[in-house]
């Protein structure tokens, strides 16, 4: 069991960097928990668990096997880049006060970041290139293994964003006016700037650009 001790680390050390580094999934986080509070963060936050599955499958047997897998990513990255632009409206034309989420709110968080995680080229990246390498490495020796290096890319992955939610809801109270808005709006430009990514990645993807 012991040489299964750096399957653990890799995915330690790949989920905290996935976890705290900047991205869609990330700033959807904090917007969602100063909008709305922790809990609409947490549901943004553990949107991977729901989606890379999927992912994960579509980038090993899928993707690795198309004649033009650049093509498929183009075709993603530019859906990524669309919704993104939506979730960035969203945010410009927010409240300008802080809302409180109620147990009847319909926020759809959770859809939302599935949504935001499905249509990101990067989850299909890292399965193809780091995620699916490992796992078949794994397995050929122990699938205690594969479990070890799963389970910690996931508790660190979903962990780190989940810090992040709980930051930003408590620190909510202190963004009060103006503040708010502008800082809601910060995270809007951010988003519309992912998004610009996402269409040049897409476009260069598909040999366009």
């Amino acid at each position: 069991m012991s040489e299964g001790w750096p399957y653990l680390l890799t995915g330690i050390v790949v989920g905290l960097v996935g976890g705290f580094s900047p991205g869609p999934i990330t700033t959807l986080v904090i917007a969602q928990s100063l909008r709305y509070g922790i809990r609409e963060g947490v549901k943004i936050a553990v949107a991977p668990i729901l989606t890379d599955a999927p992912i994960a499958i579509i980038a090993i047997f899928v993707i690795g096997r198309l004649a033009d897998a650049k093509g498929a990513l183009g075709m993603i990255a530019l859906l990524g880049a669309a919704f993104l632009t939506y979730l960035a409206y969203d945010s410009f034309t927010a409240p300008s006060s802080l809302n409180v989420a109620t147990e009847e709110d319909d926020l759809n968080s959770l859809r939302k970041g599935a949504l935001t995680n499905f249509v990101n080229p990067n989850p299909y990246l890292f399965w193809f290139t780091i995620g699916a390498p490992v796992v078949h490495e794994a397995s050929t020796v122990s699938y205690w293994f594969v479990g070890m290096f799963l389970v910690g890319l996931y508790v660190c992955l979903v962990g780190g964003k989940m810090t992040l939610a709980i930051v930003a809801g408590r620190g909510r109270v202190w963004l009060k006016g103006p503040t708010y808005t502008y800082v809601i709006r910060a995270l809007g430009v951010a988003l519309v700037l992912f998004a610009i990514k996402f269409t040049r990645d897409g476009l260069t993807y598909l040999d366009l650009l």
